[in-house]
């Protein structure tokens, strides 16, 4: 049997929602992955990032989108006893696309990107953020639709490849989601699960994509945390308004 080339066992889910559209089916699909773990990891334990390491990403952030740090705060207060560490109110972001180390990286390889993003013909977008679920290190929001994000993420991997840039993980094992919290030990998921299952009812908060950003990305210490730097801000291309059409 040909195995699924969207099943990716170190996604989370391991297999996409069968409509990438739909809000409900989304939302659906996330938690029914999150609620049938039986363990959180601890998500700092990853390999590659020793202390000092660096590396360029293509991420989403949100400095000014308030109602989403209002959201994540709210979240963050309501699970405080699990111990986990918040993720800071400008800290939020959607990691889009691994570029690659600084090291392996040279500067002239990323202008040489960040011009050619500019000239993709991706348009802006709107998504929303719905609270809550998550996966084995991180409670998250989960991110509805995914269309204009799994477009953007091949659209900014594609021009990767074209650049002869290292890269990461291919579209088909892009899970779009924003986190919260990450969890810092290894423990019982479930008292996790619980938790978050009395969020679900809070209002899902709309976000408006018009950049999307290059950064430097550093991780650091004491409490841990995702640091960065704007490297280069590219806007998305302005959707085309209705014409009003008279009769």
């Amino acid at each position: 049997m040909t195995p699924d080339p969207d099943v990716h066992p170190k996604s989370f889910p391991q297999s996409p929602p069968s409509d990438l559209a739909d809000p409900g089916l989304i939302v659906e699909h996330d938690w029914q992955a999150f609620s049938t773990i039986e363990r959180m990891e601890d998500h700092w334990a990853r390999p590659g990032w020793s202390d000092g390491h660096r590396a360029y990403y293509w991420m989403l952030t949100f400095p000014e989108a308030f109602d989403l740090i209002e959201q994540a705060r709210y979240c963050q207060a309501k699970l405080a006893h699990l111990g986990m560490d918040s993720v800071p109110a400008d800290g939020l972001h959607v990691t889009m696309v691994r570029i690659g180390s600084t090291d392996a990286v040279p500067d002239s390889k990323v202008r040489l990107l960040a011009n050619m993003a500019e000239q993709l013909p991706q348009q802006s977008f709107s998504i929303t953020a719905h609270p809550l679920a998550g996966s084995r290190g991180a409670v998250r929001f989960t991110l509805t639709p995914w269309t204009p994000l799994v477009g953007l993420h091949a659209a900014l991997s594609a021009i990767g490849r074209q650049a002869d840039i290292p890269g990461g993980s291919p579209t088909s094992a892009f899970r779009p989601h924003l986190g919260v919290q990450y969890s810092n030990q290894q423990c019982p998921a479930a008292p996790v699960v619980e938790s978050v299952a009395r969020l679900r009812t809070l209002a899902p908060v709309t976000l408006d994509i018009t950049s999307v950003q290059l950064v430097e990305l550093r991780r650091t210490l004491g409490p841990p945390a995702y640091r960065w730097h704007v490297v280069r801000s590219i806007p998305l291309r302005s959707a085309p308004s209705q014409s009003i059409q008279e009769g």
